[in-house]
């Protein structure tokens, strides 16, 4: 074997070795979020809910008072109905 090969073979490994070390002016990429209009509608209603109370006092306070005082009467009939028709639509 002769050594000036093995001389010139190394030196062409070597010389190929190039470093990529140099610094580019380019801004660095960062994470971004974009929220479409439908999400953010969909946040302002979300917010609605929570910020409202989970009951009504104006509907159920007259039902309360009467209650309290003994005049609150429920109808036999209407409830009947109602209770039928709630059933109906359940079963369609």
């Amino acid at each position: 074997m002769r050594i000036e090969a093995f001389n010139q073979v190394q030196q062409l490994y070597n010389s190929n070795k190039t470093t990529k070390n140099q610094k580019t002016d380019k801004p660095a990429f960062t994470d971004q979020l974009q929220i479409s209009s439908i999400g953010k509608d969909i946040q302002t209603a979300k917010q609605a809910v929570i910020q409202s109370p989970d009951i009504r006092e104006n509907v159920t306070a007259p039902l309360k008072q009467a209650i309290q005082s003994g005049t609150y009467s429920v109808n036999g009939q209407q409830f009947a109905d109602k209770l039928l028709e709630k059933y109906y639509d359940t079963q369609a």
